[in-house]
């Protein structure tokens, strides 16, 4: 044990720049020289490494097996010849000595080993990622629109695991020996390790956590800033020590890499670490056509899992740990108006619904193309109801009966059927059909953003056509020149 194990799987790291603060002060950060100058118990350079060291000698590679002698023929079974024997292999050759681990390598190798130690259990459970995928694109368009950055999956997946801790706070603990006699510590604020992959310019990859401090008391919009600040740290090289203490539980996202669900190691300190797999159709559906698995209904998917210390924490709590958190995911106890609300978005997110698509059913089909051009309609009346014209954004986002897309017995489910448009947005360059995903976007684009425009009222139909034509098609990029004189 070293002076660095309370860091968990960071300690690899912290010891790799003791080494360099050993040779040369000045080669880490003043925050690390300072650190480094006060730890009481240091260990020394190589002492990581024992048993893979010596004075700074490597280990010489152990000599290869002796050559395996040569099999003896047996004597044929049949009339035909006998053939002469196979000649037996050689001694094994290695193309390559063994490579000692050191610095921040051998410290995964110690951290993995303690790892060990601790009696671990793993509950999985797949979730819809359908309604995730919807808010998602509904908060990142409006981000785009004020230049406010881009809200990724594990963003709120990982706040959904910090709303969950609220119900399961059991989870947010840690075991220990205190006195001689098992303990556990019921930690009071959830410090939130983010599981980081750093890929070095060697092209090999090291694993930093720092931690998101009393995620518990953030709302969304702090959460996702002191989330993106420490990434940040972590790939610019300017985490601290204090980024890495007090974690009590982590959240790591293999699925950026296309892993469909892992059993991350636990370490020693934690309660629980989370993993999230790829988002993505089930296997069975890779390669269908995109179409058809719209008209039926099939949704993305992701899988949890949580591994958790089993000798405080039960199965049947991490199992409804997991429940939670996908029923937050779905939207329940307002998950995601809280998250739209602390971000500013002055619309009302998208909500989950059965599907309803009788596609076997002609008469069905022509019924929801009826109702997709009533919706149609109803934003060129009414769309201006929910148009963004409160600058103060003292106005609670609330849509509109009529606007509402489950007011005409649609869905998230049909966001990505095609239906005929009609002259919306004059034919939309004579294309026939768009998904309703597309046509919702031209109407909340043409009278639901910060400008309203209400014209039904006109009686002249060429009027209000042109009107229309100009409105529904995206506008027309405005010149540096012009863009100085509307600024004057």
């Amino acid at each position: 044990m070293t002076a660095f194990d309370k860091f968990g799987s960071n300690s690899g790291l912290i010891e790799e720049l003791y080494q360099r603060y050993q040779a040369d002060p000045s080669s880490v950060d003043e925050h690390w020289r300072a650190f480094f100058a006060g730890e009481p118990s240091t260990p020394d350079a190589g002492a990581s490494n024992a048993g893979a060291t010596n004075g700074g000698a490597t280990t010489a590679p152990a000599a290869p097996p002796a050559a395996v002698p040569a099999a003896t023929p047996q004597p044929a079974t049949t009339s035909e010849p006998a053939t002469a024997s196979e000649p037996a292999p050689g001694p094994i050759v290695l193309e390559a000595e063994p490579e000692v681990l050191r610095g921040a390598a051998a410290r995964t190798v110690e951290n993995m080993e303690a790892s060990l130690g601790v009696p671990t259990a793993t509950s999985v459970r797949t979730i819809p990622a359908k309604l995730l995928e919807v808010n998602r694109q509904i908060l990142n368009n409006q981000l785009a629109r004020t230049g406010a950055g881009k809200v990724s999956f594990t963003h709120l997946i990982a706040y959904a695991v910090v709303r969950a801790l609220r119900d399961f706070p059991n989870l947010n603990s840690s075991y220990v020996v205190d006195d001689g006699k098992p303990s556990v510590v019921r930690h009071q604020r959830v410090n939130l390790g983010l599981a980081v992959d750093v890929k070095r310019r060697d092209g090999s990859h090291s694993l930093l956590v720092p931690c998101v401090k009393g995620a518990d008391s953030l709302d969304f919009e702090g959460f996702w800033s002191a989330y993106e600040e420490l990434i940040g740290k972590v790939r610019s090289g300017k985490v601290s020590p204090d980024d890495f203490a007090g974690t009590t539980g982590t959240i790591t996202n293999p699925g950026m890499i296309g892993t469909v669900h892992s059993v991350p190691r636990l370490m020693p300190g934690q309660g629980f670490i989370v993993g999230v797999g790829t988002i993505g159709y089930p296997a069975e559906y890779e390669g269908a056509d995109p179409a058809t698995l719209a008209q039926l209904g099939v949704s993305k998917t992701t899988t949890l899992t949580s591994t958790y210390d089993h000798r405080i924490i039960t199965g049947a709590e991490s199992g409804e740990f997991l429940r939670r958190i996908h029923d937050l995911l779905l939207g329940t106890d307002g998950f995601f108006d809280d998250v739209f609300g602390a971000l500013a978005v002055p619309y009302e997110p998208a909500r989950s619904n059965p599907d309803r698509n009788a596609f076997s059913d002609p008469n069905a089909q022509y019924e929801k193309v009826v109702q997709v051009h009533a919706l149609v309609n109803m934003y060129r009346v009414r769309g201006h109801l929910i148009a963004n014209l409160d600058p103060l954004g003292r106005r609670e986002p609330h849509t509109h009966p009529e606007l509402d897309v489950s007011h005409y017995d649609l869905s998230i489910w049909d966001l990505d059927r095609e239906f005929p448009i009609g002259n919306l947005g004059a034919g939309r360059a004579a294309r026939p059909t768009l998904p309703l995903r597309d046509i919702l976007g031209i109407l909340r684009d043409a009278y639901s953003r910060t400008v309203g425009v209400e014209y039904m009222h006109i009686q002249e139909p060429d009027q209000k056509e042109w009107i229309q034509a100009h409105v529904e098609v995206p506008a027309p990029p405005t010149a540096a020149g012009d863009e100085l004189r509307i600024l004057e």
